[in-house]
């Protein structure tokens, strides 16, 4: 058969037409201009809702998310902030952004945080950020016990992780502060924009201010007026505001979620179980406790040379499904080693093997299970093809 677009998106709801036609008609896209209910402000209220946190604040991305909630914990300058090895480039350029210095520590061949090298940095820094990279949940159990007995306040990049659960605990509510992503191949999709998440009032007062919410503008928040009050024209502002038209785009997705998280766990375990079949292919099982929202694959190649990952990424193209190999290439954002406006970039050796063979596929949630049995068909026949070379 023919594979689809694997980067195909569902279609936005029907309902989010009309209301992208009356703001359309009146030209009402700044986020401030109405009175009260702009989408935006309506956004920001149903998701804190949906995640059962008290504040959010909708803004232009992940990225911008991440590094306003670096600025608002009002950290030192030159300030030292672990994050994971394995992330996306948006992350330590967040943290530097902040006038603050990425610490590297090493990823374990499941993807999550190597915890004895998370320990042993830990005492150097001032933050942590854990990116729950493509979904894949680390030990919070423990990643928040070391950072609560060492006073170091936790921010989660939950930018893959919309849905998933840890111990039944929703993920982005676990630390300070938590930002997701409503980029296009996220599980909303409102093309680019992203959200944080806090209970900590003064924290969101900063925050909002410096997203840009000059003059009076954040009275339009509902949040403790004396903590605006302290704050006003104490912060420089970013201006990394969310419009109401990619508002528009996103709430109607929200009631949404929990059936495309479903379909996306469904359809990952089917692919999983497949390629499980082949001693080439080893998909690293979920921690205890962690209950994924997955819409990507991702898989280490076992016992192979790099000419045959590169055949397996070659054969696969040809046949429809493109492989990403996060460190089979020399420019991926996802590559430790291709971050170089990082002073003294750290080498990672465990992370660097994990790298060189871990492969990600993308797995959109409406894809029906005939489409995911050929992709698995073709993942299978394009390792036999690539490890069968060797034998010959």
């Amino acid at each position: 058969m023919t594979l689809p677009d694997m980067h195909s998106a569902e279609a936005i709801p029907q309902e989010a037409r009309a209301e992208i036609d009356r703001l359309l008609s009146s030209g009402d896209l700044f986020r401030y201009t109405a009175a009260s209910d702009a989408p935006v402000t309506l956004l920001e209220a149903e998701f804190a809702d949906l995640m059962g946190s008290k504040f959010a604040l909708a803004v232009s991305s992940c990225s911008a998310a991440l590094f306003l909630s670096l600025k608002a914990l009002a950290l030192p300058r030159d300030a030292r902030v672990l994050i994971p090895g394995f992330t996306f480039a948006a992350v330590p350029s967040a943290v530097l952004h902040a006038d603050c210095l990425p610490v590297l520590c090493e990823v374990g061949d499941n993807y999550r945080i190597d915890m004895d090298d998370f320990a042993a940095k830990l005492p150097s820094v001032q933050a942590v950020i854990v990116s729950h990279m493509r979904g894949h949940t680390s030990d919070m159990d423990a990643i928040k016990e070391l950072c609560d007995a060492a006073g170091v306040p936790l921010i989660e990049d939950a930018a893959h992780s919309l849905g998933t659960t840890w111990n039944g605990a929703k993920i982005g509510t676990l630390g300070r502060i938590g930002c997701f992503s409503f980029q296009s191949y996220k599980m909303i999709n409102a093309g680019e924009g992203g959200i944080m998440i806090t209970d900590d009032a003064d924290l969101v007062a900063r925050a909002i201010i410096m997203s840009g919410a000059y003059e009076h503008n954040w009275k339009k928040h509902p949040v403790l007026q004396t903590a605006f009050a302290t704050h006003q024209n104490q912060w420089p502002l970013y201006n990394l505001r969310m419009s109401n038209l990619s508002a528009a785009v996103i709430r109607p997705q929200l009631p949404h979620l929990a059936r495309r998280v479903e379909d996306g766990r469904r359809n990952h375990d089917f692919v999983a179980d497949l390629l499980d079949q082949s001693a080439h292919i080893h998909v690293p099982a979920p921690l205890a406790g962690e209950v994924r929202a997955p819409d990507s694959i991702q898989f280490n190649l076992v016992d192979v040379t790099d000419a045959q990952v590169a055949t397996f990424v070659e054969t696969a193209a040809a046949n429809g499904v493109k492989v990403q190999v996060f460190g089979a290439s020399t420019d991926n954002a996802r590559a430790f080693w291709n971050w170089q406006f990082i002073p003294d970039l750290p080498e990672l050796p465990k992370t660097r093997q994990m790298l060189m063979r871990a492969c990600d596929v993308r797995l959109p949630v409406h894809l029906p299970t005939d489409t995911l049995k050929a992709i698995a068909d073709v993942l299978l026949a394009a390792v036999a093809d690539a490890t069968e070379q060797r034998a010959a």
